[in-house]
């Protein structure tokens, strides 16, 4: 069983070990950190994160029924008019991929998203090479919307990343 608790400063450790290379920090948190992370960027990302009533960013760890945090996940841009936000920066501690972690970690943000944010729609991006992750957001209900071919480049390479959503009706169908 996964819950979601607040990311804080003495989570900023473990995220550090985790975030990979510049490759991998680029297809996990888009263009939002430069390679490499550290302490100072991640205290500019939960600056003014995590109210419930006013941020515009929820961020949150992830953890296990033994207290050991296996993940990460945010949900952001959040626009309260428009009752619409993004789920983004899912990242899996090692040691808990392929376990079917992340899953349930989208499984409860989109909790918090519909239940406790009452948030109509929900999207989020995914690179089309990450094919775990486009399945674990399908098997929750998230639809292709659609393609931004060429979206990011890295190096001499660019990515194409695949648009996908769910609205509170197909959640609520899907529970």
């Amino acid at each position: 069983m996964i819950k979601l608790e607040y990311f804080e400063r003495q989570d900023f450790k473990e995220l550090i070990e985790w975030s990979g290379d510049e490759a991998f920090l680029l297809q996990w948190a888009g263009t939002h950190f430069t390679f490499p992370l550290d302490d100072w960027q991640l205290e500019k990302y939960i600056e003014d994160a995590n109210d419930i009533h006013r941020s515009e960013i929820m961020i949150y760890k992830a953890v296990d029924d033994t207290g050991t945090a296996v993940g990460h996940i945010t949900i952001g841009r959040i626009e309260r008019d428009n009752r619409s936000g993004r789920v983004g920066r899912v990242l899996l501690s090692p040691l808990a991929r392929g376990k079917g972690i992340g899953t349930e970690m989208v499984k409860c943000v989109l909790r918090v998203g519909f239940e406790e944010l009452q948030l109509h729609r929900i999207s989020l991006g995914v690179f089309d090479f990450n094919h775990s992750a486009v399945q674990c957001y399908c098997k929750v209900g998230f639809k292709q919307e659609g393609l931004l071919r060429d979206a990011r480049k890295y190096r001499d390479q660019y990515w194409n990343l695949i648009e996908m959503s769910i609205l509170e009706d197909e959640w609520k169908n899907m529970r």
